[in-house]
C-alpha cells in the first residue's frame, strides 16, 4: 500500500511541470515530466509484481 502512496504523491508532485510543459510551453518542465512518468513507470511495475506475488502465494 505504500507504493500506491508514493505514485499518488509522485502525480501530485509532476503536476505543476504538466502545466508549465503544456501551457507555457517550457521545455525544461518536459523534462521533469518525463523523469517522473519514467518513476511512475517502475512504482507501477513494482505494485503489478508485489500484487501478483501475494496473488500467487494464496495471502
Amino acid at each position: 500500500m505504500n507504493k500506491f502512496e508514493q505514485i499518488k504523491s509522485l502525480v501530485a508532485s509532476i503536476e505543476e511541470d504538466v502545466i508549465k510543459f503544456y501551457d507555457k510551453n517550457n521545455s525544461a518542465a518536459g523534462t521533469r515530466v518525463r523523469k517522473g512518468m519514467q518513476d511512475l513507470k517502475t512504482l507501477a511495475q513494482d505494485i503489478r509484481i508485489e500484487v501478483q506475488d501475494k496473488k500467487n502465494n494464496g495471502e
